[in-house]
C-alpha cells in the first residue's frame, strides 16, 4: 500500500528541521544565511558539482582556488581545459571537470552566460543531471524542487524507516522527501536536510539527542536507526596491476598526457603501461633500455576496482623517445602539474626515497 507523505506530521517535520536551520546552518564559501537573498547561481552550480562523491571539507579549498582563479563563468568558458583539470587535481572524479567546462562553454555561448532557473530547462545542460538540476534551482532560483543527496537519503530514510534497499528504494526516499519539501524557501530547507545529514543524523553515531525531528522518526522509535538506508551488500573490487615509468634527466620529469576517452582523460600524468579497469597493464616500457622495477609501491582504490601499482626508474643516461605528447616538467615545480591522485602518490614515493 502506498504511503502518504503529505501529512500533518511531515509539515510539522519540515517545520522543525526548518527552524533548526536558522539558528545552526553551517557558514560556507558558496552558500548565504538562511532566509536571505538567494547566493550567486555559478557558486551554487560550481559547488555542487565539486561536492558530488567529495566532502565539504575536501572541497572548500578547491572552490575558493577555482573563484579566485575564475570568478565568474565566463571566466571559467574562457579558461583552458588543461588549465581546470590542473586545478581539479586531487578531487577525483574527473569527468566533473571536464563537465564543468562543456557546461560553462554552453551557457555562455547559447544562453548569453544567463543559468536557466527552471529545473527542466537546468536538465538540458551539458553535464548536469538530476540532482544537480534540482539543487541549483531550489537553492539558486528559489524554485520548488526535490532534491535529494547522500545527507537527505540517509536522514528521510530514517525519519519513514523506509526498509527497501538501495537502490531501488531510492524512488520512495525522493516521494518521502517531496511530502516533506515547502512550496516556498525549499533551498533552504534543502541545506537544512543536508546540514542535518552531515552534523546530526550521521552514517555512524547518529546524535539523536540534539535531533530537531526526533520524536518523529521511525527509526528511532524502533531502535534501529543505524539500519537505514539498507543497502544491498558490497561486492569485492577486483584487484588490477599497472606499472608507472620514472624517466628524469637534468632535474626534469618526463610526463605525457593521458588519451582524450577513458580514465583520467587528458590529464598530465607518468607514462604507463596501459592500464585499465578490466585490465592489467602489459608491463611495456615506453622504449627499450635498463629498467629497475619497483614493485607495488602504490595501492589506490577506484569505484570499481583497485590498482597496485609498479614503479619502473629508467637507468640509462642516454633518453631516446619520440612520444608526441612528452612534457619535460621541472621536479621542483611537479606540485604545479596537476597530476591525479594517483600519480601524485607515485611521485612523492619515489622522492621520498630518495631523501632516505
Amino acid at each position: 500500500m502506498a504511503v502518504d507523505y503529505f501529512t500533518g506530521e511531515t509539515r510539522k517535520i519540515t517545520s522543525d528541521i526548518s527552524a533548526h536551520y536558522v539558528d545552526n546552518a553551517r557558514k560556507l564559501p558558496w552558500r548565504v544565511p538562511p532566509g536571505g537573498n538567494l547566493p550567486n547561481p555559478y557558486h551554487v552550480w560550481l559547488s555542487e558539482v565539486m561536492l558530488q562523491q567529495t566532502t565539504v571539507a575536501a572541497v572548500i579549498a578547491y572552490f575558493e582556488k577555482f573563484t579566485r582563479r575564475w570568478p565568474t563563468i565566463g571566466d571559467l568558458a574562457a579558461a583552458e581545459a588543461a588549465d581546470i583539470m590542473a586545478a581539479w587535481a586531487g578531487l577525483g572524479y574527473y569527468s566533473r571537470a571536464r563537465n564543468l567546462h562543456k557546461c560553462a562553454l554552453h551557457i555562455v555561448e547559447n544562453l548569453e552566460g544567463i543559468f536557466p532557473q527552471k529545473e527542466s530547462e537546468l536538465l538540458r545542460l551539458p553535464g548536469i543531471g538530476p540532482y544537480t538540476a534540482a539543487a541549483v534551482a531550489a537553492i539558486a532560483f528559489g524554485e520548488r524542487a526535490v532534491v535529494v543527496d547522500a545527507n537527505i537519503e540517509r536522514l528521510v530514510s530514517r525519519l519513514f524507516a523506509i526498509d527497501i534497499p538501495l537502490p531501488a528504494g531510492k524512488a520512495e526516499i525522493r516521494q518521502a522527501m517531496d511530502g516533506l519539501t515547502p512550496a516556498s524557501a525549499a533551498g533552504d530547507f534543502a541545506q537544512a536536510c543536508m546540514d542535518m545529514g552531515a552534523t546530526i543524523c550521521t552514517a555512524k553515531n547518529p546524535k539523536c539527542a540534539v535531533c530537531p525531528v526526533r520524536d518523529s522518526c521511525a527509526a528511532r522509535a524502533a531502535g534501529d536507526v543505524e539500519r537505514y538506508p539498507m543497502k544491498p551488500p558490497k561486492k569485492a573490487k577486483p584487484v588490477r596491476k599497472g606499472r608507472f615509468f620514472w624517466i628524469e634527466k637534468d632535474g626534469e620529469l618526463l610526463l605525457s598526457i593521458r588519451p582524450a576517452k577513458g580514465m583520467l582523460a587528458s590529464m598530465r600524468a607518468l607514462p604507463d603501461d596501459n592500464w585499465a579497469a578490466g585490465a592489467d597493464g602489459d608491463t611495456h616500457p615506453p622504449f627499450a633500455g635498463n629498467w629497475a622495477v619497483h614493485e607495488n609501491i602504490v595501492q589506490h582504490s577506484f569505484t570499481h576496482f583497485s590498482l597496485e601499482v609498479d614503479l619502473a626508474v629508467y637507468q640509462n643516461e642516454k633518453i631516446v623517445t619520440d612520444i608526441d605528447d612528452n612534457i619535460w616538467w621541472p621536479l621542483t615545480e611537479i606540485d604545479d602539474a596537476g597530476l591525479p591522485t594517483l600519480f601524485a602518490k607515485a611521485v612523492k614515493w619515489k622522492l621520498e626515497k630518495r631523501n632516505d
